[in-house]
This record gives C-alpha cells, sequence and structure tokens, in this order.
C-alpha cells in the first residue's frame, strides 16, 4: 500500500509541475505578443501640397502607453511612396528617441519628401513604419501612418520682366494717346 501511495504523490507532483511550468509559458507568450503594439504616432499634417521642385517637412509625435510595463525600443523603419517623390528619414534617424518609457512621447520631424522638378501632377501616397519592440534588436512592427502629397497643375504665371514689359507698353500708349489729344 505504502508503493502505491509513493507512486501516487510522485505523479501528482509530476503533473503540478507540468501543469505550473504550462501556465508560466502561456504568460510569458502572452505579455511579449502584447508588447510589440504600444505606441502610437501621429502627423501633425498627413495631407500637404507643394509644387514640382520643392522639399515638404512632415512632423510627428510618438506616444508610449502608460499601460506599458518596459522600455519599447525604436530601432528602425520602413516605407513606401509613389515614384518619382523621395523620402529622407534623417529626421527620424538622428532626432527621434531610441527607446520610450511608459507614458513618454516625443515632436519632430520624421521625415521629408523631395518632389523633383519633372513630378506630374497629382495625388502621391506613402506610408512610414517605425519597427521595434522589447529590446534592441526588435523588428516589430510598432506603429504605421499614411500620408499624401497633392501636385497641383503648374500655373501659367508670367515672369515679373513680361508684366513690367507689359504695363511700360500699355502706359507709353496712354501717353501717346493724351498727348494727340492735347494737340488736336
Amino acid at each position: 500500500m505504502m508503493k502505491i501511495m509513493t507512486k501516487f504523490n510522485k505523479q501528482n507532483k509530476k503533473m503540478a509541475l507540468s501543469l505550473s511550468m504550462l501556465v508560466l509559458a502561456v504568460a510569458s507568450l502572452l505579455s511579449t505578443s502584447a508588447f510589440a503594439d504600444t505606441i502610437t504616432l501621429n502627423l501633425s499634417n498627413a495631407v500637404q501640397t507643394a509644387s514640382a521642385g520643392s522639399t515638404l517637412s512632415f512632423d510627428a509625435t510618438v506616444n508610449a502607453s502608460n499601460a506599458n510595463l518596459g522600455t519599447v525600443f525604436l530601432n528602425g523603419d520602413s516605407l513606401t511612396l509613389d515614384s518619382p517623390l523621395t523620402l529622407d528619414d534623417t529626421g527620424f534617424l538622428t532626432n527621434f528617441p531610441l527607446s520610450l518609457d511608459a507614458g513618454d512621447f516625443f515632436s519632430g520631424l520624421l521625415f521629408t519628401i523631395s518632389l523633383p522638378p519633372e513630378t506630374a501632377a497629382g495625388l502621391y501616397t506613402g506610408s512610414f513604419v517605425i519597427l521595434g519592440g522589447a529590446d534592441a534588436s526588435a523588428q516589430d512592427i510598432l506603429a504605421t501612418v499614411n500620408f499624401n502629397v497633392n501636385v497641383p497643375e503648374a500655373s501659367q504665371v508670367p515672369e515679373p520682366s513680361s508684366v513690367l514689359l507689359l504695363a511700360t507698353g500699355l502706359m507709353s500708349l496712354g501717353i501717346a494717346v493724351a498727348y494727340k489729344r492735347a494737340i488736336l
């Protein structure tokens, strides 16, 4: 009878140990999978208009949730952008913090967009993604923002010298008419 009781106690201990390990593993998985989505990213002006040959600046604010249990590392970025526009992410790489603790936020230049002189009129779209996570090597998608660049049709504004020439010609014509009336 004693052998049976000892065998039963050993099996219960093994089962209890296995169950506690399973609970710890599940809790660990749940906490790390929920950790990756702990920041928000907002552009101050997600839709901008510019003419060909100019550069636009996009400012943003990044917030770490107050509910975070640890530090969120901002390790890199990824982007998409319609051609021929080009994006320079130096603002993010040099100005934004490397990490944010719970409740922290940062506002500043996120990126710039350059419009080559030959850019056709139209609406150009893009997205900017911040990568990072629970450590300095994580590359999870933390936040994504979409943006639009509107390039209007080039206006037919005359050069100042053309306007000056036209004004001088009209003034001369007016003086000639007034002189002719004064003689008659």
